[in-house]
């Protein structure tokens, strides 16, 4: 299963562009040995549309394209549901043995995600009731995506 991080906007360079690279650097070398083929960062363009709603159905709209057919969709959004670590290796560990082909972890813009997208989703996720910079955001994904690949393979990198 191939796994991506896409984003809406871009990171300018920096440090929290470099700690997203880093992970993302961890989980291509450390998913092929348990069945997770690839790791692929995407970012699209903001939209420019005036108001919010035109904003978030164009960045919808990018964001569907950018996706693989009959992948898995994990939304962050602070409205979204909790968990630890282990039980999100363990939904990712679940789909990858369903044979899904990808699973994409989306961050919207500025203006959040467009509803209908959202409401795909196969799941909503929140990092806590705190609202998150999309550049921290992003570095939170990609570790807990690098995590997740660890407690798969029993790697100690997650202790309890």
């Amino acid at each position: 299963m191939k796994l991506l991080l896409v984003g809406v906007g871009r990171l300018k360079s920096g440090p929290e562009r470099e700690l997203v690279a880093r992970y993302a650097e961890r989980c291509a070398a450390g998913g092929r040995k348990i069945g997770l083929t690839a790791f692929d960062l995407r970012e699209i363009e903001e939209s420019r549309a005036r108001r919010p709603e035109d904003r978030k159905a164009e960045e919808a709209a990018a964001l569907r394209a950018l996706l693989p057919p009959g992948g898995k969709l994990i939304c962050l959004d602070e409205r979204g549901k909790t968990m630890d670590s282990e039980a999100f290796a363990a939904r990712i560990g679940d789909w990858r043995d369903a044979s899904a082909p990808a699973c994409a972890v989306v961050i919207g813009g500025p203006d959040g995600l467009d509803p209908e997208f959202r409401a795909r989703a196969d799941l909503v996720l929140a990092f806590g009731a705190m609202t998150w910079p999309h550049q921290l955001v992003r570095a939170l994904a990609a570790e807990q995506l690098f995590r997740a690949m660890t407690i798969l393979s029993g790697h100690p990198y997650h202790r309890v």
